[in-house]
């Protein structure tokens, strides 16, 4: 496979929907009153779900980026904490992070100064095409996630 077919096809995976929905789709028309409800106390909401798929991907991006960057606790870094309810203006500004940060990604991408396959030069062996895989994978992941949460509460349409 040549370079530009893997950067197109990393770009599709990132933005399109092909073997699964965007989280913009499967966000879509979700009432904000069910944002923050849990199918039981074992789930998440997808509040939780959106925004540990958005902190996930900012770590991801600076760490890729940024040599300094230091990785959130794992776990309790990477979830909100519990039994916040979100207002309309965290819930909009972690949807406005999450496509910051994916626009970043797509920068990575297409900079024709980075081969994908190369190391990170801060990093011992990661290549910026596995964390771009990461990043795909477990956004993938908990958009699933999403969908079945909001399934289980009553609030998805097909």
């Amino acid at each position: 496979m040549n370079e530009k077919v893997l950067k197109e096809n990393l770009i599709i995976a990132l933005t399109k929907e092909q073997a699964h929905l965007s989280l913009k789709s499967v966000l879509k028309n979700l009432k904000p009153e069910n944002r923050n409800k849990k199918p039981s106390p074992d789930f998440h909401s997808v509040w939780q779900l959106l925004e540990h798929i958005r902190i996930t991907q900012e770590d991801i991006v600076q760490y890729i980026l940024n040599p300094e960057w230091k990785s959130p606790e794992w776990p309790k870094g990477y979830w909100p904490k519990e039994n916040i309810k979100v207002s309309d203006e965290e819930w909009n500004s972690t949807i406005s992070k999450f496509d910051d940060d994916l626009q970043r990604l797509i920068d990575i991408v297409n900079n024709k100064n980075i081969d994908l396959t190369s190391v990170i030069p801060h990093t011992k062996n990661h290549t910026y095409l596995r964390e771009i895989l990461i990043v795909i994978d477990h956004n993938s992941h908990h958009t699933g996630q999403i969908i079945a949460t909001r399934k289980m509460i009553g609030d998805w349409a097909s």
